[in-house]
């Protein structure tokens, strides 16, 4: 199973952590990913997906889901 969103696509973020003296260390920023379980009505029954925060935010904004 892959870290990435099953909504939008949303995975890491590569970047620089830089120290005081200007040293440059590269940085991994995860996701902010939940295991949810979504009820489908096309299909009748629960989903699993990975799912970002964003995205939740997003589909209980337009009433898209129940969780």
């Amino acid at each position: 199973m892959t870290k990435s969103c099953s909504i939008n696509g949303k995975t890491r973020n590569n970047g620089y952590a830089i120290s005081h003296s200007h040293v440059r260390t590269k940085k991994i920023q995860k996701a902010n990913l939940h295991n949810k379980k979504i009820w489908s009505v096309q299909q009748n029954r629960w989903i699993k997906v990975t799912i970002s925060t964003k995205a939740m935010k997003t589909l209980l904004k337009f009433k898209k889901i129940n969780l």
